[in-house]
This record gives C-alpha cells, sequence and structure tokens, in this order.
C-alpha cells in the first residue's frame, strides 16, 4: 500500500468510528424517548379515567339533594378505590 492508500485508510477508519459512535448514541437517546412517552400516556390514561370518575359523580347529582348525592358518589368512588388496590 502506498502513504497515500494508507492515509486514506485511517481517514475513512475513523469517520466509520464516528458514524457508528453517533448511530448508537442516537439509538439510545431513541429508547429513552420511547419510555418517556409511554410515561406520559399512562399518566393520560389515568387522568382519563379520572375526569370519567368525576363525570360519572356529577350525572348522578341531579335534583334537590344534589349536594348529598354528590358527597355519597364521592364515597363510593374512594371505596371503589380502596379495594382495587388492596
Amino acid at each position: 500500500m502506498t502513504h497515500a492508500e494508507t492515509i486514506l485508510l485511517y481517514i475513512l477508519t475513523v469517520l466509520l468510528s464516528i458514524f457508528f459512535l453517533l448511530g448508537i448514541i442516537l439509538l439510545i437517546a431513541l429508547f429513552k424517548l420511547v419510555g418517556a412517552v409511554r410515561e406520559v400516556v399512562t399518566k393520560a390514561e389515568s387522568v382519563i379515567n379520572s375526569v370519567e370518575s368525576v363525570a360519572d359523580v356529577l350525572k348522578d347529582t341531579e335534583g334537590r339533594l344534589a349536594f348529598f348525592k354528590l358527597i355519597r358518589n364521592i364515597f363510593k368512588l374512594a371505596k371503589k378505590a380502596h379495594k382495587r388496590r388492596q
């Protein structure tokens, strides 16, 4: 091999190494991003379930004794949540 070919080989080797390192770094960043997105989706599902529960509570509280019905529904939901946790 000539001197020029050796220099070219070194340059290409360094560039390929840099390319692989950048690829690995980007892949790790992508995995972290996917994990963060999963956490956000899980929290969003929890919020949606909470909103649905609140909507059910408010839906059942119509009429003259709405305040007391609201309190009763809150206690019912608290009991259900406590049973699910056990």
